[in-house]
């Protein structure tokens, strides 16, 4: 069997500049796209904050200049997912399909997904009037009409940001209590550009070229109504892709993996982390693209050493 010297799993900013970095430092590294080539990032219609593109781009795009620039120092790209990690001595052993693959270091880049509502039409307007990143798309919504999902802090510091850009925000959250601490409820509400609507969900997100509004239900009425708004920010958590490396590397009770401080050292020898999938804070690619570089360079530093 072939040995790699290193795979990364993930295609998404985090690991597409990993797999630069290291291939720059000859080490030949082998990227596993996953199911979502590019990575959560290619759902984007509009990327505005990325540094170095003074014109916005649509995230697919974006991507796809990463993956140029990657195929430009030769890196080798293959379709697929590790379904199954293994130690072998001091190497992995990796099963991505029915195929083994094995490496002497892994870099995890694959990422955390914004949890769904699972409603019609959500899949229809995600990252064309559905986000699940306040900081990415609110300026999208200046003097627009807006909904915020969930009862969390995130939820609450969602709907504040958003009283910068939009005329009207309203809390939309299922339950008559909220799990975000009492100082954050109470800051939202004396927000005069924030409603609320609770105990609601979402049955129905509706539009046609643009998302025009929603069908909500009252879980405890039973009444159903309709809202219309521009957009919708979902903030009902994210879940980083870590199921499979829970057996091989420490997670948080989030499933985010632990890395050691200041580095992408992960609790398993040769095994390091990267982007979205250890950082449960600031999920953005300019810093995903920070930790694909500081990955690549760990894992330079471990293989030396093992040499």
């Amino acid at each position: 069997m072939d040995i790699e010297t290193v795979v990364i799993a993930g295609s998404g900013p985090a690991g597409l500049t990993a797999a630069i970095y290291a291939a720059r430092a000859g080490l030949k590294p082998l990227v596993l796209e996953g199911l979502t080539p590019g990575g959560q990032l290619t759902v984007s219609e509009t990327v505005e904050n990325y540094p170095g593109f003074p014109d916005s781009l649509s995230g697919s795009e974006l991507m796809s200049r990463f993956r140029k620039q990657a195929e430009r120092f030769d890196v080798r790209f293959q379709r697929g997912s590790i379904q199954e990690i293994s130690r072998i001595e001091n190497q992995y052993n990796l099963r991505i399909k029915n195929n083994t693959t094995r490496t002497k270091s892994l870099i995890i880049a694959t990422g955390a997904q914004a949890r769904r509502l699972n409603v019609p039409g959500e899949k229809v307007f995600y990252g064309r009037g559905i986000s699940g990143c306040v900081t990415c798309d609110g300026a999208f919504f200046k003097d627009k009409k807006v909904i915020v999902v969930g009862g969390g802090n995130t939820a609450m510091h969602n709907a504040l940001y958003l009283t910068r850009f939009a005329k009207k925000i309203t809390i939309l959250h299922r339950r008559t209590r909220f799990k975000a601490d009492i100082y954050e409820v109470e800051k939202a509400k004396k927000s005069t550009e924030i409603e609320w609507m609770v105990p609601w969900v979402i049955t129905d997100i509706t539009g046609d070229e643009t998302l025009k509004g929603i069908t909500a239900r009252n879980i405890e009425t039973g009444e159903i109504c309709t809202l219309e708004c521009d957009g919708i920010f979902v903030a009902i958590g994210h879940q980083p892709k870590t199921e499979v490396f829970s057996s091989i590397v420490k997670t948080n009770q989030d499933g985010y993996i632990i890395v050691a401080p200041n580095s992408t050292v992960t609790t398993a020898p040769g095994i390091f982390a990267c982007g979205d999938v250890c950082d449960p804070v600031y999920r953005q690619a300019a810093v995903a693209v920070g930790h694909g570089c500081m990955a690549a360079m760990d894992a330079q530093e471990y293989l030396t050493r093992e040499e």
